[in-house]
């Protein structure tokens, strides 16, 4: 058995769970197109018969805006540390930006290799690609390899690279476990998906979701959901006129839990409005972000 720990570091919105989701085969973390999507670490657990891979999908790393930025930000560098190998994704079609630079000087520091995943292949020319790979070659990268995390290419490749620097021979989970995110947890990032993917570009950082409820009954599953806003017309948004953008998610949000849960659900779905959460540390640690030294 050869296993081992490995992070996914990046800035937001290169990819960092969709590529998580791609390596697992199947969604344990949300996606969207708004940066800043993750904000918690999330384990993934890839199997294969003798090998055992715990992937980190960690929070994009970006200037601070308010303590939930900080506590994200700590978060992510956190896990630089006690891993075995380090993943830093850079989005290729959207360029490399002195915040992609600083990134890649901060990480090269640690003494943990670090593989540079070049993602996003499928949107830029063979010519770019090669001028790019050229230009990382400069750097003290332990490897480079091109990915398309969206499309699954090269993504097989980037498993067998990440297996050379596995250093451990223990079996931390059962071969059914593909995450330990809780259920809870994930209940309520499915809600807050659903939001980011119907509202847009109008709410995204100014939302949180949280599970107050699981009720597990007979033939259904009674469940509770927390919508924490920071403004009373933000919430008004999330209602929509005549409660249809609430009643939509709703729906959206309940045909994934039964996927999850492979059982009927009920759920309830309340609107609170907290000003300023993003910066009460009580808030914070309620919500389940919590401070990493």
């Amino acid at each position: 058995m050869k296993s081992g720990f490995v992070s996914i570091v990046g800035r937001p919105n290169v990819g960092k769970s969709t590529l998580l989701n791609s390596i697992i085969n199947r969604k344990i973390a949300i996606t969207s197109n708004v940066a800043g999507t993750t904000r918690n670490l999330i384990e993934g657990i890839y199997h294969e018969k003798d090998t055992q891979i715990i992937f980190i999908d960690t929070p994009g790393i970006a200037k601070p805006l308010n303590k939930l930025g900080k506590v994200l930000n700590k978060q992510a560098y956190s896990l630089t540390k006690d891993v075995d190998v380090m993943l830093l994704v850079v989005d290729i079609a959207a360029g490399i930006g002195k915040g992609d630079k600083f990134l890649i000087d901060s990480l090269l520091q640690n003494k943990i290799p670090v593989i540079l995943v070049i993602n996003k292949i499928d949107k830029v020319s063979k010519e770019t690609l090669i001028m790019a790979i050229n230009e990382f070659k400069d750097y003290s990268f332990a490897e480079i390899v091109p990915i398309s995390a969206k499309e699954y290419d090269n993504v097989d490749h980037l498993i067998t690279v990440i297996k050379k620097y596995l250093k451990d021979n223990v079996k931390y989970y059962e071969d059914n476990v593909v995450t330990s995110s809780s259920i809870p947890f994930m209940i309520g990032e499915i809600v807050r998906e659903k939001l980011l993917q119907n509202t847009k570009e109008e709410i995204p950082h100014s939302i949180t979701c949280h599970c107050t409820n699981i009720e597990n009954k007979k033939d259904i599953i009674n469940i509770s959901v927390d919508i924490i806003v920071d403004k009373p017309n933000i919430k008004k948004i999330v209602i929509g006129a005549g409660g249809e953008m609430l009643k939509k998610v709703g729906t959206l949000a309940r045909n994934d839990m039964e996927m999850l849960l492979n059982k009927k659900v009920y759920l309830d779905l309340y609107v609170r409005v907290i000003e300023d959460w993003k910066d009460k540390e009580k808030y914070l640690k309620e919500l389940g972000f919590f401070d990493y030294e």
